[in-house]
């Protein structure tokens, strides 16, 4: 048992659960806004079954595909793989099991959902390989992050929409936006190592620039998509909120400064993806 445990809080770090706060929110964004008010219990625990495997499935492909880079990182060698706490082969099958959880939960949702899983597991899994060979890797992850509020919409409303292509943009500009700055702490690694990343392509000036522009597009999706549905204004209050943390987040790094990344990353975007749900939710209450 107290291995198991030990196991069990090990994969925990390794999959980083904590941060599932980023991409769950979004997920039900999907799902409430498609529906416009409580889509119901089973959807609701498929979808969040879904994403959990989902991002299970992508963090521990990430570690295990990256685990020789990890290795050779100060900041990432402590991680359970390189570190020793965890063995390859059961971050590897760790992630097999949750990419069937996924398809299991796409399958139960609607043939839409199942028919369109592939495309999730082949972002899931391919997107740590684009460091290998492009700077573009970021907007990678915010594609397969931006797979969030889809499938949450097409849950429960089967059909492309406008408004969840757009939110579907909010998200994925944003997720690539922060992974831009994140990426500044390893731009001496990366090209020492042949990796490929914005910030050591060209600079974390520049870098810091594009993820300024990613947010600023980010929140002018989310109005596009507040107009596009009718919502009510505390959409636009959350919304505003959000555009507050993000100067905020931006306001803590500088290209000389980059000791509050964490704060950054961690806090402040966790805080943006939940203002914006509980403030969607209020506003879908008071639109009823």
């Amino acid at each position: 048992m107290t291995s198991l445990r030990q196991t069990l809080h090990q994969t925990a770090i390794n999959i980083k659960v904590e941060h599932t706060v980023f991409a769950l929110p979004f997920a039900y964004l999907g799902l409430f806004l498609a529906n416009k008010q409580f889509p119901g219990w089973q959807p609701l625990i498929l979808v969040t079954l879904a994403m959990v495997a989902a991002r299970t499935a992508a963090m521990s492909f990430n570690r295990y595909l990256d685990r020789h880079f990890d290795a050779r990182n100060p900041r990432t060698s402590i991680r359970p793989i390189p570190a020793g706490t965890l063995s390859a082969k059961s971050v590897l099958i760790v992630g097999l099991v949750s990419l069937t959880v996924l398809v299991i939960s796409a399958g139960l949702l609607n043939p839409l959902c199942l028919l369109l899983s592939p495309i999730a597991l082949i972002a899931l899994t391919g997107y740590s390989y684009m460091k290998r060979f492009t700077w573009l890797c970021h907007f990678g992850l915010g594609f397969t992050d931006a797979i969030a509020p889809a499938g949450g919409w097409l849950a429960v409303d089967p059909n492309f929409r406008l408004s969840m292509l757009l939110l579907a943009a909010a998200v994925g500009i944003w997720i690539a936006g922060f992974d831009l700055i994140y990426a500044c702490q390893d731009v001496d690694f990366d090209r020492r190592e042949g990796l490929h990343s914005l910030p050591a392509r060209f600079s974390i000036a520049t870098s810091l620039r594009v993820a300024k522009i990613c947010h600023i597009a980010m929140i002018g999706l989310l109005l596009a998509v507040g107009v596009s549905l009718s919502l009510s204004w505390p959409f636009y209050v959350g919304v505003a909120a959000a555009a507050g943390l993000l100067v905020y987040e931006h306001s803590l790094i500088n290209p000389r400064d980059l000791s509050k990344i964490d704060i950054a990353f961690f806090n402040v975007n966790s805080y943006i993806a939940g203002v914006l749900f509980l403030f969607t939710l209020t506003s879908l209450y008071v639109g009823n």
